[in-house]
């Protein structure tokens, strides 16, 4: 099965993609990005005792703000009206779990939205806890979810 690179023209040059003749839909995205931290620095972020402040609030707006900027951040992603961006951040089995959901009622997709706010996120706690723990790990920024549009709905299979 040959796919053609939406994002390509026929010379094989970069392009945006012509959404024009595409019908508005409800669009949702769920992305999630993990860090893995010492307890010690898990337990000061969510317990908000960091130095810097309250590095979940500060890591929420962050989120939502990337949201706001994906087009300018990511070359050819559209601009779209985002009419809902919710950043979660919980301590799951040790590591702080992020996750982003992104809405719009527009022709093209959230994910990316969604997965730069979450990246955000976790970069904005990195950054807020680096003076007690450099060791920190960024993982598993992933789309967990999306709904609308002609592709429809995926949902990521928790096993791979």
């Amino acid at each position: 099965m040959s796919q053609t690179l939406t994002h390509l023209n026929e010379k094989g040059e970069a392009r945006i993609v012509d959404i024009g003749g595409k019908a508005i839909t409800t669009r949702r995205a769920v992305a999630r990005a993990k860090i893995e931290a010492k307890p010690e620095t898990v337990e000061a972020i969510a317990g908000g005792t960091l130095k810097k402040g309250d590095a979940l609030a500060v890591a929420r707006i962050a989120g939502i703000m990337a949201a706001k900027k994906t087009s300018d951040l990511i070359p050819l992603c559209h601009p779209i009206a985002l009419s809902k961006v919710e950043v979660e951040i919980v301590v799951e089995d040790g590591q702080l779990v992020i996750t982003a959901t992104a809405e719009t009622s527009d022709r093209t997709g959230v994910e990316m939205e969604a997965m730069t706010a979450a990246s955000v996120a976790a970069l904005t706690l990195y950054d807020m806890a680096k003076g007690i723990d450099r060791g920190m790990r960024i993982s598993s920024v992933e789309l967990v979810e999306k709904s609308g549009g002609k592709s429809g709905r995926y949902l990521r299979d928790p096993d791979k």
